[in-house]
């Protein structure tokens, strides 16, 4: 079947099995390897990514369910190739250990911070009650969703050791 899912900005057109899962599309057929693949059951959180700027756990989406839709993955998240504020507040506060929840948290804490700039920490604790993190006991993420919201106004800080130019990113998805 065939499907046409502007991703990160950049419309695609894949023929696609119609049982393959959304986590499966970006992954597999786009190589977009950001967005994790974990529970297959919406339980962890993983995999969510944003189809028409809703997160959305995509392994129980069907990639043909996005056809015609906009996906925005954690690939997505640089301005220009440097963190945005959400990606250096997990930086910053170390909101993150073993790493395996963060593409899923960044994905729930941007869609917080674009629809309540400054969140307490009650609200980012609600918002990110759909992604699970076995390592941290979530303190440094939401501290890090706080920093973002107090460092943030939509475009990375630069710093003197920017740790982000040894970071890859995927601009432009091809066919």
């Amino acid at each position: 079947m065939e499907v046409t899912i502007t991703v990160n900005g950049t419309a695609v057109t894949r023929d696609v099995e119609p049982r393959m899962l959304l986590v499966h599309f970006v992954r597999d057929e786009l190589g977009l390897t950001g967005t994790h693949w974990a529970c297959d059951t919406t339980n962890c959180g993983a995999c969510t990514l944003w189809v028409d700027d809703t997160p959305v756990k995509s392994c129980t989406m069907l990639a043909v369910m996005a056809d015609g839709h906009t996906v925005r993955t954690v690939e997505d998240l640089d301005t220009g190739g440097q963190l945005n504020p959400l990606q250096e507040g997990f930086m910053q506060e170390h909101g993150l250990q073993c790493g395996f929840c963060t593409p899923g948290m960044l994905m729930t804490g941007q869609w917080l911070l674009d629809r309540d700039p400054d969140p307490d920490e009650a609200t980012i604790r609600e918002a990110i009650s759909g992604n699970l993190c076995r390592c941290t006991g979530y303190e440094n993420i939401v501290r890090a969703v706080r920093w973002a919201a107090e460092h943030g106004n939509g475009e990375a800080e630069a710093t003197d050791d920017d740790a982000s130019a040894d970071v890859e990113t995927s601009d432009e998805v091809t066919a």
